[in-house]
């Protein structure tokens, strides 16, 4: 089982739902990063249940303690361990889940591939382990705002209601207006009638998180393995509740010829730009110093309470079950975060690794 990512710059995340806590390992950041609790802290407090009416009702406090790494105020190199303590399980509403699979999630796959499986709130393979990537990511982004590199993810879509477009100022001013983070603050009170009306009915609905990134310096990444597109998608494609990728325009470039969509070259203000930017910043695998844009399409929390058919693996019977507990009626809030962080992992991962950071002591960049 694989719970790292990362060549230079290394996530390690561990613990599962219901168990003792829930952390990450954070291997490969250079010394003198000034880094405190409270740093990773703001960001873990984007993803904490129990917030507002669209997220689940499970109440957290989701406090960071950081165990190793980090002397007088800064890292000194060392391994930096983060963990957080669970509180507030309800392991009971899982029983039922033993032997019979919920529609859409995990449980299916580990029941079959490892036999001995933590089912209580879907174990390991609950979103909840995403807290080890926003440690990861927090740590990532204090590394990349020494560089000038910034990093905001936003609801663009729930369900059929989608934002307008904003310019970059207005939606970091927006996000923290409402809990859709959404930057479009009229899309999101349709998009917050939606998810409550979804709840009411016992269901959910999904949607679309776009991240941006502006600052990277031009030719971060590879051109053939190890492209900086393909390592976002990895890493984006990897966060359980995604289900689709795209990078710049996207699955929008099929419906276009080039001569619509070739991001042509210019000199403004002595620096080289590209007049469009459907590539997303990246192109050959390799940063072109345009605004990096990827989206992710997040699917609906699989766990409503409207009955469903699964099966028994016992009896080998067909089985009726319904989905009780805590669980949110749409993920995407929730989300921005998480895709924020695993965006900065990959950029930290490759700054340090093409010599735009120092990889051990960041006093000498």
């Amino acid at each position: 089982m694989s719970n790292s990512i990362g060549e230079k710059f290394k996530i390690t995340t561990f613990g599962a739902s219901h168990g003792v806590a829930v952390g990450a390992v954070v291997d490969g950041c250079p010394a003198n990063l000034e880094l405190s609790a409270e740093d990773i802290q703001k960001e873990l407090n984007k993803r904490k249940p129990g917030t507002s009416k669209v997220t689940t009702a499970r109440k957290e406090a989701d406090e960071v303690q950081i165990l190793s790494g980090i002397f007088e105020g800064k890292t000194d190199g060392t391994p930096i361990t983060g963990v957080i303590f669970n509180k507030n399980q309800h392991s009971k509403d899982y029983s039922m889940f033993k032997s019979t699979p919920r529609p859409s999630h995990g449980d299916f796959g580990w029941m079959t591939k490892y036999g001995n499986y933590d089912y209580n709130g879907g174990g390991r393979g609950s979103g909840r382990v995403t807290i080890g990537h926003v440690i990861g990511g927090a740590i990532a982004k204090k590394l990349l705002k020494t560089q000038n590199i910034e990093i905001i993810s936003h609801v663009v879509q729930i369900g059929d209601v989608k934002a307008e477009p904003q310019d970059l100022k207005t939606i970091k001013e927006n996000i923290e207006k409402t809990p859709i983070r959404c930057g479009d603050l009229d899309a999101s009170k349709k998009m917050e009638e939606l998810i409550l009306a979804k709840k009411a009915e016992g269901d959910s609905v999904g949607g679309i998180v776009e991240t941006i990134t502006v600052g990277v310096p031009q030719g971060l990444g590879e051109p053939v393995f190890e492209r900086l597109d393909g390592d976002l998608a990895r890493i984006l494609m990897n966060i359980g509740s995604v289900k689709g990728v795209e990078i710049g325009l996207g699955f929008g470039v099929a419906t276009h010829t080039a001569s619509q969509i070739n991001d042509e070259y210019q000199i403004e203000d002595n620096k080289i730009t590209t007049k469009t930017n459907n590539s997303g910043g990246i192109i050959g695998g390799m940063s072109n110093g345009m605004p990096i844009v990827s989206r992710i399409a997040v699917k609906p929390t699989p766990s409503i309470s409207k009955c469903q058919n699964s099966i028994n693996l016992e009896t080998m019977k067909n089985e009726k079950i319904e989905i009780k507990g805590r669980h949110d009626p749409c993920i995407c809030p929730r989300v921005t975060v998480v895709a924020e962080s695993s965006t900065a992992i990959v950029l930290a991962d490759h700054m340090i690794r093409s010599g735009f950071i120092h990889p051990t002591n960041l006093s000498k960049s």
